[in-house]
């Protein structure tokens, strides 16, 4: 999964990117709200955290232009400690959460998976496609009970499948939601990580769809 931290909080910033990286996410920053805007429009993202206090263009001008593109990504807004108008604010332009500085990270990390969870059409915690359970909070898949030993990168894809299950992924699609903004997206890693998924969840669970992508099924 793929998250956008729009916060002009060096130090805060960093906080919550590496929450983000530790609960499995990778995660690009923008310190001021022109770039922010400026990839929540050109990237593909799961989640944004925006603060609403940004130099240059306001969160909530950023959420609006957003909205105003048919940008759908979940987004949970920060505010400041009783400002009852911003969060008002916030979701009259658009927003899907917020949470309140000073607040803990863990607290945004959670609201940020239960967001991404519903806009996938998921409402528990625990996420079962077949044989397959997600605990997206553990950052734990098992397969028929058993937690899988997976790296860091085929959870992201497994996490991402399961989320998405009985649809098709594209190629594209799944490096677009695998990759920092700046890093190369490589369909041949995907694939070589793909072969090595099908041999931890049994033949069938994902498949190949030729010149399509790929499919978790979840009957399989």
């Amino acid at each position: 999964m793929r998250a956008l931290i729009v916060e002009d909080d060096p130090q805060l910033a960093e906080q919550l990117a590496s929450a983000m990286v530790q609960a499995g996410f990778v995660s690009d920053r923008a310190h001021d709200g022109t770039q922010g805007e400026f990839l929540g429009s050109t990237e593909t993202y799961d989640v944004a955290i925006l603060d609403l206090g940004l130099p240059n263009m306001s969160g909530i001008e950023v959420l609006t232009r957003w909205r105003d593109q048919g940008i759908t990504m979940p987004v949970l807004i920060l505010t400041a400690r009783g400002d009852w108008t911003d969060k008002v604010a916030g979701f009259r332009a658009g927003a899907d959460d917020y949470a309140v500085k000073p607040f803990r990270l863990e607290e945004v990390v959670l609201r940020a998976q239960a967001l991404i969870r519903r806009a996938a059409g998921h409402s528990r915690p625990v996420i079962q496609a077949g044989k397959l359970k997600l605990d997206g909070q553990l950052g734990v898949v098992t397969f028929e009970g058993s937690p899988l030993k997976l790296t860091a990168f085929e959870l992201r894809i497994l996490t991402y499948l399961i989320h998405h299950q009985d649809r098709v992924v594209s190629r594209t699609e799944l490096s677009e939601h695998l990759y920092e903004a700046e890093t190369d997206r490589d369909f041949k890693s995907i694939e070589v990580v793909i072969g090595r998924l099908r041999k931890k969840v049994g033949e069938g669970v994902i498949q190949t769809r030729r010149g399509e992508g790929y499919i978790l099924r979840s009957a399989a």
